[in-house]
């Protein structure tokens, strides 16, 4: 078995129990500063996996979450979080959890052990998707045969982790380790592991939604506008865009099923729904690239 880190005693915390509860939060924020220098360490890592991801988008792939306990609930979270953010289908992003859909609420014994289990739940992956294999010590087996499927299929994966002599550092195609050290509990990796493993999670769907144009400059311009909040958020977005008033970028977004990139483009092309749809469709659906074009007429 490899030197699992995340497993080590951490010296900064051994008397926690006998802080005060003021410094014993002060303790765990101070364990917690470390993980953004961390992960700003291996920012390029994270760069190169999100071109990966990006490229696998433009030509129709997916992107595939596998983990375990905290790692795998994380993936699923970051998973579903993607169709309200950036308006895409629930199939693009996907979040595998060892152990199922259980797995998510409660502990299943010995899931994170079965190479069997991780092999069955990777056959839904493509050559074209990209797999990301997710956990803090980097043992899984249940991961192992994650992995096992994608090479047999020529899959492309990359392995979050925080141990650089993990098994999946070792056997995927592209790695982002973020080595945090010790926990402050030792071997609770839903602390600082489990926050890095977030903040890594958020650059990979964010940069990529943003390398394919499901932003424009940092407004979210493919939200599904579901809820009044949504509604009053998209209603911002594009007043400020089309530098109109609040009024007028409701009376748009009414006539287009509140499709926000839609109302943007009626009201800076003067047209209607389905002309500015067409013009979206001429583009990529990619916003910036039609404004651009619209400037320089």
């Amino acid at each position: 078995m490899s030197e699992v880190i995340t497993e080590y005693r951490n010296e900064n915390t051994k008397d926690i129990d006998l802080l005060s509860t003021i410094d014993m939060v002060r303790k765990m924020n101070e364990e917690d500063q470390i993980v953004a220098k961390v992960v700003g360490d291996v920012s390029a890592d994270i760069a190169a996996a999100i071109d990966m991801i990006a490229k696998a988008f433009l030509k129709g792939g997916r992107l595939f979450y596998f983990g375990a306990g905290t790692s795998g609930r994380l993936g699923v979270l970051d998973a579903s979080e993607c169709p309200p953010t950036f308006s895409v289908d629930p199939s693009m992003v996907q979040g595998r959890i060892a152990g199922g859909k259980d797995a998510l609420l409660t502990a299943v014994e010995g899931a994170e052990d079965n190479f069997d289990s991780g092999k069955e739940d990777a056959s839904v992956l493509t050559d074209k998707d990209i797999c990301v294999v997710i956990s803090a010590s980097g043992n899984p087996k249940y991961l192992l045969g994650v992995l096992d499927k994608a090479d047999e299929i020529g899959c492309a994966t990359i392995a979050v982790t925080c141990n650089s002599q993990g098994r999946i550092a070792q056997e995927a195609g592209h790695v982002i380790c973020t080595e945090v050290g010790p926990e402050v509990i030792a071997g609770s990796s839903r602390l600082k592991a489990g926050t890095a493993q977030k903040m890594v999670l958020n650059m990979l769907s964010t940069g990529s939604m943003i390398k394919i144009g499901k932003t424009y400059e940092n407004f979210m311009i493919d939200l599904k506008a579901v809820n009044e909040k949504l509604k009053d958020r998209a209603i911002r977005i594009v007043s400020q865009i089309s530098e109109v008033s609040n009024s007028e970028a409701l009376a748009a977004l009414l006539k287009c099923n509140w499709e926000i990139k839609t109302a943007i483009i009626m009201i800076r092309m003067n047209t209607d729904a389905d002309s500015a749809r067409l013009e979206l469709k001429k583009h990529g659906g990619v916003l910036r690239k039609l404004l651009n074009e619209e400037s320089l007429i």
